[in-house]
C-alpha cells in the first residue's frame, strides 16, 4: 500500500486569491534523513507499507499523493519594520490538510520543493543546514512544552544551492495548526479586500477557535478573534522569554494566528544571559533582541488590528463607527501588556519553585535576571543547578562554579549579592511551599538540555559531510529535555570559548 494521507483540503476551499496552486518541483536523487514516525501516527498518516525509497519520493515532492491539492499560499509582511506588500510562500508548497487523531486540522508543507509564483527570483530550494536546524528546533521546542510548528520528515535532495557559497540541498516537511499569518491578513487589508479578509477570518474561528461561535450576539466575533489572538501571543513569547529563547527574525509574516511558533531561521537560546543578545545576521539593530520580543509581539498585533478594522466594525461606515473599533481593539492591545506579564511571572514562579505567583514576587524575579544580566551566567545551567538548592542546607558550590567561564563575570561583589539573593529566595520557599515538592516543580520546568547552538552547529557541519549520527543522537538527548541521564551529560555543557556560535543566518 503507498503512503495515504487523508487529506481535507479546507484551507485550498477559501477564496482563490489566498493561494496559487502549483506543483512540487522533483529533486534528482532524494534520499530520506528521519521520518517521525510518532507523529506521522499521531496525524494518521498511513505509512506501514513504505520504504525509505518511497518516504523519500512523497517528502522531496517527487511523488505527490493522489488526494493533495498543493498551493502556495499568499500573504505580506512587515520586514524589519518595513512593510512588503507582496511575499507569500516562495520556497514552500502547502500540500494539503488533515484531520489529526485528537480532531484538529493540521497542515502538512514541504519547504524547498521548489519555485512558486511568490519566490520572486529566488529558486525556492533549501539548503541541508536551515532543513536540519528547524527539524532540531521544532521537536525541541515540542518537548519543552512551548506551542510550535513540528516537523515530519527532512529529505537530503541529492542536489546543490547557491547561497554564499555551494551548499547541499534539502526538503523539509513542516506541520502545523496553520500556516496562516498576521501577514496574511495584512495581505488582504492591503488590497481592500473584504471579502477575502472574511472568509479568512471565518476559517481561523472555525479552525482555532470554534468556542467563540457561541459567543452572545451581542458581541463581535472579530474582536473576540482579535482578543484570543493577542492572548496566544502573550502566553507564546513570555514562555520564549522563561526558556531564554530568542526568536531571531519577528517579522509579521512570521507569527502565526494560532499561537505556534514558527520559521526558525536566526533563532537561538541563550548561554551567557544578556537581556540584549542578539544572534541574527541580519538583526544589524536589535529590533529582536531577547529583551524586544514582548513589545514587538504587541508591534505585529497592532498591525494585526489595522488589518483586521473592517471586522471590526458594524456594517456602517460612520466616523464614530470606525472610533469604537479602534478604542474596542486598542484596548485589547493594551490588556496585551497585562497578558504577557501574568504568562511571564507564571512561568518564573514556577522556574523558582513556586506554585503560583504573588504580587510580591516580581521584585525577586526582577532582580535575579538583573543579577544574572551583570554576571553573564549560563541561563539554562543557573536554573537547573538551582533546582538543587531550595534547601538552605544544600550545597551551592556547583551553582557558583558557573563563576568559572569564561563569559561570567564576578565584579563589586556580584558573588556576595547572588548569595544574598538566594538566602532570601530560599526564605519565601519555606513559607510558601513544601521544599520537595518546590524541587520538583523547578525540574519540570528549568530544562538540563537545550539544542545549544554550537551544538546544532556541529550536527550540521557534520551532516554537510555525510554523517548524519551526530543529528541523530541530538534528536535522542533532546526528547526528554527535563531529565537527566549520564549518557547526555555532554549536551548540558555551555560551549568552549572556540565553539561558541555569535551569528545565526536565516538559511533563505
Amino acid at each position: 500500500m503507498p503512503v495515504v494521507f487523508p487529506f481535507e483540503n479546507i484551507y485550498a476551499q477559501l477564496p482563490e486569491q489566498c493561494f496559487e496552486r502549483v506543483m512540487p518541483t522533483p529533486v534528482k536523487t532524494p534520499t530520506l534523513i528521519r521520518f517521525n514516525v510518532p507523529l506521522a501516527t499521531e496525524l494518521n498518516i498511513q505509512f506501514s507499507d513504505a520504504d525509505d525509497e518511497e518516504l523519500a519520493q512523497i517528502f522531496s515532492g517527487n511523488l505527490v499523493p493522489h488526494n493533495a491539492d498543493p498551493l502556495a499560499m499568499a500573504y505580506s509582511g512587515h520586514q524589519f519594520g518595513n512593510l512588503n506588500p507582496q511575499l507569500g510562500d516562495g520556497r514552500a508548497i502547502l500540500l494539503g490538510d488533515l484531520y489529526d487523531s485528537n480532531a484538529k486540522l493540521k497542515d502538512i508543507q514541504l519547504k524547498g520543493s521548489g519555485r512558486t509564483p511568490f519566490s520572486r527570483g529566488g529558486d525556492g530550494r533549501s539548503p541541508l543546514g536551515p532543513a536540519l536546524r528547524e527539524y532540531i528546533l521544532c521537536e525541541a521546542m515540542h518537548a519543552l512544552g512551548i506551542a510550535t510548528t513540528r516537523a515530519l520528515a527532512v529529505i537530503s535532495s541529492g542536489e546543490h544551492v547557491i547561497r554564499q557559497q555551494r551548499e547541499p540541498g534539502a526538503v523539509f516537511t513542516r506541520v502545523a495548526s496553520s500556516h496562516i499569518r498576521v501577514g496574511t491578513f495584512q495581505y488582504f487589508a492591503i488590497r481592500r479586500d473584504h471579502v477575502a479578509l472574511k472568509a479568512l477570518a471565518d476559517h481561523v474561528i472555525d479552525r482555532h477557535f470554534p468556542e467563540l461561535k457561541s459567543s452572545p450576539e451581542s458581541e463581535n466575533i472579530y474582536l473576540s478573534l482579535f482578543k484570543n489572538i493577542v492572548k496566544k501571543q502573550a502566553e507564546l513569547i513570555a514562555s520564549w522569554m522563561n526558556l531564554g529563547f530568542i526568536h531571531g527574525v519577528m517579522n509579521t509574516d512570521n507569527m502565526t494566528v494560532s499561537g505556534e511558533t514558527i520559521d526558525y531561521g536566526p533563532c537561538a537560546f541563550i548561554d551567557a544571559f544578556n537581556r540584549k543578545k542578539v544572534f541574527s545576521s541580519i538583526d544589524q539593530q536589535g529590533r529582536y533582541a531577547y529583551i524586544n520580543q514582548p513589545a514587538i509581539g504587541q508591534w505585529n498585533l497592532t498591525r494585526l488590528a489595522e488589518a483586521m478594522l473592517p471586522l471590526f466594525m458594524n456594517d456602517t461606515d460612520s466616523e464614530a463607527d470606525e472610533k469604537q473599533a479602534i478604542d474596542d481593539a486598542t484596548q485589547i492591545l493594551n490588556d496585551y501588556v497585562q497578558m504577557h506579564q501574568s504568562a511571564w511571572e507564571s512561568g518564573m514562579a514556577k522556574k523558582l519553585g513556586f506554585s503560583s505567583a504573588e504580587t510580591s514576587d516580581r521584585e525577586i524575579f526582577e532582580s535575579l535576571l538583573d543579577l544574572l544580566d551583570e554576571s553573564r551566567l549560563d541561563f539554562t545551567l543557573f536554573f537547573r543547578r538551582l533546582s538543587d538548592c531550595t534547601n538552605s542546607n544544600n550545597d551551592t558550590s556547583a551553582l557558583f562554579t558557573l563563576f568559572d567561564s569564561p563569559d561570567a563575570r564576578s565584579t563589586d561583589g556580584i558573588k556576595q549579592r547572588l548569595s544574598d539573593w538566594i538566602s532570601n529566595w530560599q526564605a519565601r520557599l519555606r513559607e510558601r511551599e513544601e521544599l520537595k515538592a518546590a524541587e520538583e516543580r523547578m525540574k519540570q520546568n528549568n530544562p538540563a538540555i537545550i539544542p545549544r547552538n554550537h551544538q546544532v552547529q556541529a550536527v550540521i557541519s557534520a551532516a554537510e559531510e555525510g554523517d548524519y549520527a551526530p543529528f541523530e543522537a541530538l534528536l535522542d538527548a533532546l526528547k526528554s529535555p527535563y531529565e537527566q541521564h549520564a549518557e547526555y551529560a555532554a549536551y548540558e555543557a555551555p560551549p568552549l570559548p572556540a565553539e561558541q556560535v555569535f551569528r545565526t543566518f536565516c538559511g533563505t
